[in-house]
């Protein structure tokens, strides 16, 4: 096993969110992997947990990452909040990204789960994904 293509996995994934003109249109910059201090802006995505696990096979070294992408929003339904989930599950989805370590095997989006956060008074969305990675 090999967790040494978490960081290129997460620099990947974040380069492919923050370059994508569409995505760029509805969150601005937006795209965080720690949240800033102060205000946060109506609509936003954040880098979230992630688990890795084995996928060693007879060519070497890997693993299973399955991440988690958030998308928050502020206003008072869900539209916006999930055409910004579509567009991320749009580029996402079996994206052949570039890591800077090791290489990505396969993309893949596993599920999501929308609610309302009435602590913040904003909707969420969480996506999951599962990448298949190898080193070397």
């Amino acid at each position: 096993m090999s967790f040494a293509q978490s960081v290129a996995l997460q620099q990947a994934v974040y380069a492919a969110l923050t370059t994508d003109p569409d995505l760029s249109a509805l969150v601005g910059s937006a795209v965080f992997d720690a949240l800033p201090a102060g205000d946060m802006p109506p609509l936003y995505v954040q880098l979230g947990a992630e688990t890795v696990r084995d996928a060693s096979d007879g060519t070497g070294a890997g693993a299973e990452h399955r991440f988690t992408l958030s998308v928050v929003g502020k206003d008072a339904g869900f539209a916006d909040a999930k055409t910004v989930a579509s567009l991320i599950c749009d580029r996402l989805q079996d994206a052949e990204l570039t890591l800077s370590r090791g290489r990505l095997i396969s993309l893949r989006f596993e599920r999501a789960s929308a609610r309302v956060v009435l602590s913040a008074q904003a909707r969420q969305i969480d996506m999951q994904f599962r990448a298949r990675v190898q080193d070397g």
